[in-house]
């Protein structure tokens, strides 16, 4: 089967292999050049398909794609123009809006100990001392059985590895209070960015997304306007769902069709800064999750924005238009001609500086897995409403969406934050009963001396200067009397014990 996305203008359509669908693709262009509808395009195929989708929205533009299209302007050209059905081409899908603030979707969270203290690291851009340390805490937390599941119980754990540094330092190695310090300020950094929403309960679970209705892949839309301007937490949770989904899908090979496919807009945002272990794992994954039957497809302006051992695995490419204005400009022009195969009939370097906007270069694998020769196509208009819903529509779908009200409030469980703390307040009653305890013993053998000497007196007498000095000179007495029988009492234990 073939997902059918394009048309040259001989008449030939173009289009993904669903069986190839999962090795990966790549979406590259100029701004304003066509990429978002190709992205959007692309999406609707797979729903149409059964198969699930995730997308991520930078600009707020996509949530037309529950509502049918409109025919009228260039669309209806277009459909016209490829005879594609005329106005039964159009349709609306099912949608899931997510936000990781909860504002414009259903709230998307999940917790410390799911991100791990390699991607947190990355998000509060700590150091490598720092990282260890942050791994310490985990270990720590794990060994102790205490769930860390949101930024209180985070620091919580901080300060307890802290406090009792030297009990750990022989087992773990040395906690550096410096380092704790800078974690905790990172920590305000990232809460002051709105990270507090990101980490919580209830967690999402995947397979609240890779649902289908009425036969359709629903399309799960995570709104990133606001998420956008703190790239290094855009990152760290699209860095995080690989790493999930990897982790907790089954092994499939390679299926008919894919079990998920994924659009990452913004792909750059993944590696810039990123230190080269981080990397080295986005390989790993992208490479490997395809057993899995999951799909990942970049969206990003320039080639050169993704590592060269990742962009060698994306098999399926649309580029758009490419500006060749400076030294760089020339460079990806250049590298991205170099990726497609060659057909003696198109002037790759050429051709990418003069394409219109919704035209590509094309070339997607064929059913043994090479790609195709490299094509001059128009994508095919997209089936759903292209202007995006008002606010109060969004929120309407939203609402009326089934996983809404399981994932909307915040929910409390106890976790690091309220053990540590049950601990310490314990710890802190024990301590004054002992105290409490210890002040009784020796009121008690105060008040004999004190009526041995000066006999009894009366409630709300006041004492003498010279009865004030033996009552302290009596506690002190009293407290060498207790300790001396306590040597006395171990020594006559400890005597019987030798006989």
């Amino acid at each position: 089967m073939q997902y059918d996305l394009a048309r040259t203008e001989l008449g030939k359509t173009l289009g993904i292999t669903a069986k190839m669908a999962n090795r990966h693709g790549l979406i590259a262009g100029a701004t304003g050049t066509g990429k978002t509808v190709t992205l959007r395009k692309i999406a609707e195929a797979f729903s149409d398909d059964g198969v699930p989708v995730f997308l991520v929205d930078v600009k707020g533009d996509l949530s037309g794609l529950v509502n049918h299209g409109q025919f009228s302007g260039k669309i209806a050209e277009r459909i016209e123009q490829f005879n594609l059905g005329g106005e039964h081409y159009l349709n609306g899908y099912p949608v899931s809006f997510w936000d990781v603030f909860g504002k414009t979707g259903i709230p998307l969270r999940t917790t410390i100990s799911e991100m791990g203290p390699l991607l947190l690291s990355r998000l509060l851009n700590l150091n490598a001392t720092q990282e260890g340390l942050l791994n310490l805490v985990f270990r720590v937390a794990d060994d102790k059985g205490l769930l860390v599941i949101d930024l209180k119980d985070l620091r919580a754990m901080l300060k307890y590895v802290a406090e009792n540094a030297k009990t750990f330092q022989v087992e773990y190695g040395n906690v550096s209070a410096a380092s704790v310090g800078a974690i905790q300020r990172a920590l305000l950094t990232l809460e002051n960015e709105g990270a507090a929403n990101l980490f919580g309960e209830p967690a999402l679970n995947l397979d609240d997304w890779l649902q289908t209705r009425d036969g359709r892949g629903v399309i799960n839309v995570l709104n990133s306007e606001q998420l956008i301007n703190s790239p290094r937490m855009y990152s760290a949770f699209l860095l995080w769902l690989m790493s999930e989904l990897f982790e907790q899908l089954p092994e499939v090979g390679d299926p008919d069709k894919p079990k998920f496919v994924m659009f990452f807009d913004e792909a750059h945002l993944l590696f810039d800064d990123a230190p080269a272990v981080l990397v080295e794992k986005v390989e790993k994954v992208v490479r490997l999750i395809r057993s899995k039957g999951v799909g990942i497809y970049f969206v990003t302006q320039n080639p050169l924005d993704l590592p060269d051992t990742v962009l060698g695995q994306l098999g399926n490419r649309v580029q758009h238009a490419l500006r060749a204005f400076t030294p760089r400009d020339q460079k990806a022009v250049k590298s991205a001609a170099e990726t497609f195969r060659a057909n003696p009939a198109v002037n790759v370097v050429e051709s990418i500086s003069t394409l219109g906007v919704g035209q590509a270069l094309v070339s997607f694998l064929d059913e043994k897995g090479m790609p195709t020769p490299v094509e001059i196509a128009y994508i095919y208009p997209p089936k759903s409403q292209l202007s995006p819903l008002s606010g109060e529509e969004r929120t309407t779908w939203v609402k009326d969406d089934e996983l809404y009200p399981f994932y909307k409030d915040y929910v409390d469980n106890e976790s690091a934050f309220e053990v540590l703390n049950a601990q310490a307040d314990l710890a802190a009653v024990q301590k004054k009963q002992a105290e409490q305890a210890q002040e009784e013993e020796e009121n008690g053998i105060l008040g004999s001396l004190s009526r041995m000497i000066f006999g009894t007196k009366k409630r709300g007498d006041k004492l003498s200067p010279t009865e004030q000095m033996v009552n302290s000179v009596a506690k002190s007495v009293g407290r060498n009397i207790r300790n001396e029988v306590t040597k006395q009492i171990m020594r006559g234990i400890l005597g019987a014990l030798k006989k």
